[in-house]
């Protein structure tokens, strides 16, 4: 499955910020943006690890121009995240 993420622009003194728009509370950072982007496929396998313990199911993904007026000058990127790789009840 695939996930929209945004990336905050970092710079020397600022990390780069994601934000993953389709599953609530689901962020992560990196103190350059291929950290960053690493970082935000783990936050996301952890995110669907811990609803999928809670017996809930994977959020289905919109597409990222469903979130593009939300983050404007935020980089747009997407995680992909193969379900059967993520440890918990499926």
């Amino acid at each position: 499955m695939r996930y929209p993420i945004f990336v905050e622009m970092g710079d020397k003194k600022h990390v780069f910020g994601v934000v993953v728009p389709n599953l609530p509370g689901c962020f992560s950072a990196g103190d350059t943006l291929d950290e960053a982007l690493t970082n935000a496929r783990e936050a996301v396998a952890a995110w669907l690890e811990s609803q999928l313990d809670l017996g809930e199911t994977a959020p289905v993904a919109k597409t990222v121009d469903a979130h593009l007026k939300d983050f404007k000058g935020w980089l747009p990127s997407l995680v992909e995240i193969d379900l059967a790789e993520v440890p918990g009840e499926v």
